[in-house]
């Protein structure tokens, strides 16, 4: 089914200051490396399109109103509103934005209002359209006012409005560019600088009806010549010389339009777009030579470069515009296109075919991710997009890997489930994490297996260091690859419950990640333990059971040990590991943790964590002891003779010890035959006593120095008293401690944990 919870109508305030609805969809909050920063991705349900893109903005004032809307101004001259079709999708949604800006999410506005009397209210508050700005005469003596004006209105999405309009209605715009030849011809600077703050302020003001006047073929040349005199430049930029003399206009494949060449010459860009997308015939010939074995190679990085160009034009278009321009892309094959030119060897056009994908999957995963969906009917596994698209993050020429992390990025937005649709008869999540986990999970953590090889690590281990890498040891760009895989990883324990769970434990994959806390790169052990980190954050008890049974924090208390005295960033990141742990007082990590390594742990001192751990461990063998006694006083249903039996043994407490040691055998098999049959009516009463299965009579005296399994359990020492039923679990006295060595050692300096 449909998650309701963040379903979203998408408004936007128009001219006319009313609020259009764009669209219904499902949002996400998601980091977009593009934007540099956490934003708001709205999905439309129908078909995936991306309805709104918005960079949650530290200074940008949010309002959460009625419960389930969230209301704010956007840079780009309209407001924007979000209304939820539940009030939990919006406060999970509130909760995040307040998170970026470090707001209290009881606040209902993050910010406070610049000018009350501007503030928006949705939609029943909104103010009439009062009258536009007053412009100054477009003189030269009033150049600096006008500057002053338009810088001002910036911080105002009303302003900014009035502000246009006031700007078209006048024809403001040829008024100052004729200023602009007038204070050229006198070489007046300080003129030139206040046009060129005009000039860039009106474009800031991003609007269409002002760019038509703009970019018109009497205009064009006269904007770009104001922005040459930027007041911070001690000379004036050449724009206008490179436009008409430098830069040559270059067909890769002819255009027959006439109207579009002339477009082309007259704009630049305006309009190109939009217009080249309806000439089906060019693009459909542009990925044919793309694609063609016999295109040469400068041919084909010139046409790759050309669709890059022409998505990156893209961005400037209107959503609705912009969302047809990647259909018709979709429609005409340029995801095949990308399959064949992202596998060619020419590291140019690979670069160019990446950030072409990069716009596809930020306009629309789910169209990215039902293509490769149909991929395994028609090809092996090896050419499937997405494996090609992980095997180039893997190969990464570059030392800093910049491709390998702008691929990683790309990848988890397409594995990010929240951006995944859902409806009654299908569920993309489902589908897609299926598909992926079978045929290409594999490829992802094939580097990652073959540097964590057991053989491998055995012949390292035998060399005699107590700190081996196992990765290539002087390799910094294989330990940077293994980081970012690492990170992917961590990303699916964290959102894809089932299929990491089970590729985890079928791969052994904790073990194979954990060799990496030998890691020289402290970077790459530390993405490691934040991989167990998130595992054990989960408090899942089928993780837990792994984790012991595959003794798994082993490597993390050598890694520990091994960092000795030094306080940094590995030693906090551990010891927080295991603060977490004791917190939240997982039982059966805890009970692992002491009974195996607390004797490694004890002498670490500086920190409560461990001796933490050690308490709530003794609070949890009283408990368990406690509830044993109550379960035995409770056992009434024992027979008459064995109520004249115990009354018999009240008048014989100078027995021989041999009597004594037999009564304790009959208690011993008596109570463990009660207890056994009534092993289930217990209810789980202490999973890790096992008080049914009580041992033989034989008395056990525990060694108090030790660190005692959970699991040894042993009948008291001490005879079976009158009417007083003694407890049946002795737990070694672990507060006794050994002074035979009192000499403080580091860290440092002790042995590693063996298996």
């Amino acid at each position: 089914m449909s998650d309701t919870r963040r379903r979203v109508k998408v408004y936007t305030l128009n001219e006319d200051r009313q609020w259009d609805d764009r669209g219904t969809g499902h949002v996400s909050s998601t980091f977009v490396e593009r934007l540099k920063g956490t934003s708001l991705l709205v999905r439309a349900e129908s078909d995936g399109s991306l309805l709104l893109e918005s960079k949650i903005s530290p200074n940008t004032a949010y309002q959460k109103q009625q419960d389930t809307l969230i209301v704010w101004s956007e840079a780009d001259n309209y407001d924007l509103a979000l209304s939820f079709q539940e009030k939990a999708g919006c406060d999970e949604i509130w909760e995040k934005i307040c998170q970026v800006q470090g707001k209290d999410p009881a606040l209902d506005i993050t910010q406070d209002p610049i000018d009350e009397s501007e503030e928006e209210r949705f939609p029943e508050e909104i103010p009439e359209t009062s009258h536009l700005v007053e412009l100054p005469p477009c003189e030269l003596s009033r150049l600096e006012e006008i500057a002053d004006l338009v810088t001002s209105v910036l911080s105002s999405p009303i302003r900014r409005e009035k502000l246009a309009l006031a700007l078209v209605s006048e024809g403001y715009i040829k008024k100052l560019l004729g200023l602009f030849r007038v204070c050229e011809d006198l070489d007046n600077r300080e003129g030139l600088h206040h046009l060129y703050e005009i000039v860039r302020g009106v474009l800031f003001l991003n609007k269409a009806a002002l760019f038509e006047v703009m970019f018109s073929d009497d205009c064009i040349m006269d904007v770009v010549g104001c922005l040459e005199y930027d007041p911070a430049l001690v000379q004036p930029k050449r724009h206008r010389e490179f436009l008409t003399k430098t830069a040559k206009f270059k067909e890769v494949i002819p255009i027959t339009d006439s109207e579009l060449r002339q477009k082309i010459h007259q704009t630049y860009r305006v309009e190109i777009v939009s217009m080249l997308q309806e000439d089906e015939k060019f693009l459909t010939e542009v990925f044919a030579q793309l694609t063609d074995e016999g295109t040469d190679d400068s041919k084909r990085r010139e046409l790759v470069n050309f669709v890059k160009e022409f998505c990156a034009f893209s961005q400037t278009l209107q959503p609705q515009n912009r969302d047809a321009f990647f259909k018709t892309l979709a429609n005409l094959g340029i995801l095949p296109a990308l399959e064949i030119v992202m596998g060619m060897d020419d590291l140019q056009v690979r670069a160019a075919a990446t950030d072409i994908f990069s716009y596809l999957v930020e306009f629309s995963p789910s169209m990215v991710r039902e293509f490769v969906m149909q991929e395994p009917q028609q090809t092996d596994d090896d050419v499937l997009l997405i494996n090609v698209v992980i095997k180039q993050m893997i190969c990464d020429s570059d030392p800093e890997l910049g491709g390998a992390v702008q691929l990683m990025g790309l990848l988890r937005t397409l594995i990010d489930p929240e951006n995944m649709l859902a409806s009654t008869n299908k569920t993309e999540k489902t589908e897609f994490l299926s598909f992926f986990y079978k045929y290409c999970m594999h490829v992802l953590t094939a580097p990652l297996l073959a540097n964590t090889a057991h053989d491998k690590i055995s012949k390292d281990l035998q060399e005699g260091s107590a700190k081996i890498n196992p990765v290539c040891p002087d390799n910094f760009q294989t330990a940077q690859l293994l980081a970012l895989i690492l990170e992917l990883l961590t990303f699916c324990v964290e959102h894809h419950t089932y299929h990491i769970k089970t590729y985890i434990m079928n791969k052994d994959l904790l073990r194979r990640v954990l060799v990496l806390m030998n890691s020289k790169h402290t970077f790459l052990a530390l993405c490691a333990l934040r991989f167990m980190r998130r595992i054990i954050g989960l408090k899942d008890e089928y993780y837990n059971r792994y984790i012991i049974k595959g003794n798994l924090f082993e490597p993390v208390i050598n890694a520990l040990l091994d960092n000795g005295t030094r306080y940094n960033l590995l030693n906090s990141a551990i010891i927080e590991l295991f603060e977490f742990i004791k917190v939240e007082d997982i039982k059966s990590l805890i009970a692992h943790i002491v009974d195996n390594f607390y004797k490694a742990l004890e002498s670490i001192e500086y920190v409560q964590t461990f001796k933490g751990l050690k308490g709530r461990y003794e609070q949890e063998k009283d408990r368990q002891s406690q509830r044993i006694s109550r379960y035995r006083r409770d056992a009434r249903s024992l027979d008459e003779d064995e109520e004249l039996w115990f009354n018999d043994d009240d008048d014989d407490d100078e027995g021989e010890p041999v009597e004594k040691s037999r009564i304790e055998d009959d208690f011993s098999d008596s109570y463990g035959k009660y207890m056994e049959a009534k092993k289930g009516a217990a209810n789980g009463a202490g999973n890790n006593v096992k008080a049914a299965a009580l041992p033989t009579a034989t008395a056990v005296t525990p060694n108090s120095s030790s660190a005692s399994s959970v699991k040894t359990v042993s009948l008291p020492a001490t005879p079976v008293m009158k009417t007083t039923l003694v407890g049946l679990v002795d737990y070694p006295d672990d507060e006794d401690e050994e002074d035979d060595d009192e000499e403080e050692q580091s860290p440092r300096k002790r042995p590693r944990l063996t298996s």
